[in-house]
């Protein structure tokens, strides 16, 4: 099977096909050829000079610098080194892995500054540990016991008496193959999955499932379900979710160094792009300026358009995404849409499903930086490299949660319609893999990155690019789910801000007067506290009829059924709300805001997080 693309391989690049890891066959492969040739020709075709984008080299130690910032740890040096209280607090919530991942950052960092004679001072990050370790007992240093319990202390309660209430359960260093869950397909989202694979390494269990190309030999992977409530992303508000990027990118750095493979965020250099228009347009700029027609939308208008388009004739038609539209059509189409999308007079009935199909694929190749984004393009092409699949989609849900809201919220619209695709392949002959293998070399071969960059990255990567954009489609679902155990450290970070103002505010008041401390604490006491019986949550709600409930928990009382409890108090004169638009939220307490689902059992979370407030309202857009 030789293409005339192939003549393009730099010299010294190699593929094997037989050698991926999925053992695609090849006719899949084929698909993806084809795609390539087709996206060649479609470049070819476009006379505009196109400026690449340039993915600056970081210099020693400035990768780590980078990293330490985005990780909320720029306080660890530099000009506010003294100030290390929130890093303090934020460090005491973090696994032993996760605290590896971050001493090997600083230390490095460490390093480079002293070579560069910068009169910083950079604070060991094991001394902060340990003096987190003395002066709260609650936190470790790497040799000493702690709280977050390993093998030899996993007898240790974890109620709490030492601490306060909430305690972060992070059973991680438990003896894993043990405690494994009940089934080898089950996520399990409760413990870090860097300490996972650390207990997992060199296991015969860390063996399984590293075969199988088939759509049907992909795991069943599940999520056990969790009576706390499961959180998708969307559920936090933004100061939670801004815990959530700090936390993920140091779990995502711990597995990855944990298997041994190199994690480096890349850098793009600043270029002129176009300010306007719809094709080559920044994701951010273009829905800036579609929220000046649609408020709040999240997704750009034409690429809702696009799939729209696509789908009004059917997703039945055989070789849909796969058969491209005419080159010379959809570069006419393309420019017309620039000229006529806005203002309304461009004729939809001219554009036939395979053209629309492809000026789908054209938006997203034209993005000027991917939408899987220049930071992390390799860190997703680099998933094929780890050793488990579940290690590779615990990976892409890290990956995921990394990603700007714009790039994360269209990618997420865009794999829901791949599913769709896929569900009609009895009619439209593409299965998951064939689907995978036209997409992939859409969102990886990015053109900015120079032409030997995208040839090494065609031939060596295709097959295992694809398989990442398979799991990407197959389990769309689990990769928008925010691990538990992460949940719970955005918790104990919360709880332990609050106690720290608490106290601060505290000895300041003390300072001023002798204040009466039993009459303080009871100011600072909640309407739960003061108004609410035992095992009784009071619930407002001020879009409904009924607008406050006293609720008595029970051991099988969910969400679900308190909000269904609520709407049944009907009333004429009050907005009429669909079960499916409003939802019980959690706020306060030791979390900012969650939306819960329905099957969250209520008790448990009130254990979990007794101070909260519960507020029934429409889901935030």
């Amino acid at each position: 099977m030789n293409h005339d693309h192939f003549k393009k391989i730099p010299d010294g690049a190699s593929f094997d096909r037989s050698g991926s890891q999925d053992s695609l066959d090849e006719l899949s492969m084929d698909d993806y050829w084809k795609e390539l040739e087709n996206i060649h020709e479609t470049r070819g075709n476009n006379h505009e000079e196109r400026v690449a984008l340039v993915v600056k080299e970081p210099d020693e130690g400035e990768l780590e610098e980078e990293w330490l910032k985005e990780a909320g740890l720029s306080n660890l040096f530099g000009d506010s080194s003294g100030d290390s209280l929130e890093s303090m607090v934020f460090l005491s919530t973090l696994t032993r892995t996760q605290k590896a991942a971050v001493e090997k950052r600083v230390e490095t960092v460490t390093q480079t500054m002293r070579k560069k004679n910068k009169q910083h001072q950079i604070p060991d990050v094991r001394d902060i540990f340990r003096l987190q370790n003395d002066s709260k007992g609650k936190v470790c240093d790497g040799s000493e016991p702690s709280t977050v319990r390993t093998s030899e202390n996993k007898n240790e309660t974890h109620d709490g008496t030492k601490g306060p209430k909430f305690s972060l359960e992070t059973d991680e260093q438990k003896n894993l193959p043990e405690d494994m869950p009940s089934s080898d397909t089950d996520i399990n989202l409760e413990i870090s999955f860097s300490e996972q694979a650390a207990n997992l390494k060199d296991s015969s269990v860390g063996k399984m499932y590293k075969g199988g190309g088939g759509d049907t030999l992909l795991p069943n992977f599940r999520l056990p379900k969790d009576k706390t409530g499961t959180t998708k992303i969307g559920d936090l508000a933004p100061q939670d979710m801004k815990k959530v990027y700090s936390l993920a990118l140091i779990e995502l750095t711990a597995l990855y160094d944990i298997l041994g493979t190199e994690f480096k965020q890349q850098k793009a250099v600043k270029i002129k792009t176009k300010d306007s228009g719809l094709f080559g347009v920044p994701l951010s700029l273009l829905l800036e300026q579609d929220q000046k027609r649609v408020p709040g939308t999240k997704i750009p208008l034409i690429f809702q358009k696009l799939i729209a388009q696509i789908e009004e004739t059917t997703l039945e038609t055989e070789g849909l995404l796969r058969i491209p539209g005419v080159a010379t059509r959809v570069k006419g189409l393309c420019q017309e849409l620039e000229a006529k999308f806005y203002e309304g007079t461009f004729n939809w009935e001219n554009v036939k499903q395979h053209d629309a199909a492809s000026l789908l694929k054209l938006f997203i190749r034209e993005l000027p930086q991917p939408l899987l984004t220049v930071e992390y393009l390799k860190a997703f092409q680099d998933v094929q490299n780890l050793p488990t699949k579940k290690q590779q989609l615990q990976a892409l849900n890290l990956l995921v949660l990394l990603l700007p809201e714009a790039n994360r919220d269209t990618l997420k619209v865009l794999l829901e319609f791949l599913q769709r695709v896929i569900d009609h392949r009895d009619k439209n002959k593409m299965t998951l893999k064939n689907v995978a293998m036209v997409m992939a070399p859409n969102l990886f071969t990015f053109h900015g990155f120079g032409s030997k960059t995208i040839e090494q990255s065609e031939f060596v990567m295709a097959a295992g690019t694809a398989n990442v954009m398979r799991f990407m489609i197959q389990y769309q679902k689990l990769l928008w789910t925010i691990p538990k155990f992460i949940v719970n450290q955005v918790r104990k970070q919360t709880e332990s801000q609050k106690k720290e103002k608490k106290d601060k505010a505290m000895k300041k008041l003390l300072k001023k007067m002798a204040y009466d401390r039993e009459k303080h604490e009871k100011q600072e006491k909640t309407p739960n506290d003061t108004d609410v019986p035992q095992g009784v949550i009071r619930v407002q709600a001020p879009h409904l009829s009924k607008v406050s409930m006293a609720i008595q928990l029970t051991e099988e009382l969910k969400a679900g059924d308190i909000v269904a409890r609520f709407l049944s108090q009907k009333s004429g004169n009050v907005q009429t709300f669909k079960r499916e638009e409003v939802f019980l939220y959690e706020i306060g307490g030791n979390i900012g805001e969650r939306c819960l689902d329905d099957d969250t059992y209520m008790k448990d979370l009130y254990q979990l997080n007794p101070n909260a407030e519960w507020v029934i309202k429409p889901r935030q857009s």
